[in-house]
């Protein structure tokens, strides 16, 4: 049956967040526990009244102690490049590569001595935790990236399909071809290319290779993904035995439209969520 690109798009999701999409605060809590012996003896300089002599004494006392700086500054990195009018310094987190005085000038300069020094903040340990919430916040890209996989993924496991039996996850074209004896040089330009795909299922009949993924925003990127799997189409339809899927979703195909009906056109196998729902999977020869 013939498929209207409108009415599939108009189907599209807004979203697919779940709860742990947000924070992964099982994450924060073991990055934080990690320091917070050294968070609360750093805590001794909160309001202090000879803050550069009490940090001193600190980091002679407990080097270790030096590590923890670079987070109260949202830095994940044990290292920090400053220019200033005179020098340039990168300093080091994990040992001392500068001289005490340059350390105490880096906490007074960057303003963590007035954040300490004039208590506007209770404890180092709740501080952290904030700050590594808003670090975490830069992963929602990654986990949005893997909601979509195990999504797909679990309306393959409902299909029946097994893993490592009769589908597998994130397998390179090399490995494809090593397992099933294939030629998918038409799809990986002449063995110059390392794709991996997402899922690959296997059926008595074919091999079906599988990406995911879904976008809630637009972009220029999207262009090129839609570019990029309508070629890979082409590309699948030279291989006998070999059928590619292409599992997308997501309101922010509303401003590529034109470029993702193109694939839509030249790829039968491209499908939503709601073609999920409607058991897409459970029909594969």
């Amino acid at each position: 049956m013939e498929r209207d690109f409108k009415e599939w798009l108009s189907k599209f999701k807004s979203s697919i967040s779940n709860y742990e999409y947000y924070v992964d605060f099982n994450k924060i809590y073991a990055n934080v526990d990690k320091i917070k012996v050294e968070l609360n003896i750093l805590n001794s300089l909160i309001g202090s009244n000879n803050i550069e002599e009490d940090f001193k004494n600190i980091i002679f006392k407990y080097p270790e102690t030096l590590e923890c700086i670079p987070v109260l500054l949202a830095v994940r990195s044990n290292e920090i490049f400053i220019k200033d009018e005179v020098n340039e310094y990168l300093f080091k987190f994990n040992k001392m590569v500068y001289s005490i005085d340059d350390y105490i000038k880096f906490m007074k300069e960057t303003g963590l001595f007035d954040l300490l020094e004039k208590h506007l903040i209770n404890n180092l340990y709740d501080y952290v935790l904030g700050v590594e919430v808003g670090l975490d916040s830069n992963g929602r890209k990654n986990r949005g990236g893997h909601l979509m996989e195990d999504l797909v993924e679990s309306y393959i496991i409902k299909a029946g399909y097994q893993r490592n039996i009769n589908y597998f996850k994130e397998m390179y074209l090399a490995d494809i071809e090593k397992k099933w004896n294939l030629d998918l040089s038409a799809m990986s330009g002449d063995n110059t290319s390392t794709k991996r795909f997402d899922f690959v299922i296997k059926t008595d009949n074919q091999v079906y290779v599988i990406e995911t993924n879904f976008y809630s925003g637009g972009g220029s990127k999207l262009n090129e993904t839609a570019r990029s799997y309508k070629m890979l189409a082409e590309e699948s339809r030279k291989v006998d035995g070999v059928t590619f899927i292409w599992f997308t979703d997501g309101q922010g195909w509303n401003s590529a439209r034109k470029n993702l009906e193109e694939t839509f056109n030249e790829l039968p196998t491209i499908y939503s969520i709601n073609d999920l729902d409607n058991g897409v999977l459970e029909n594969l020869e």
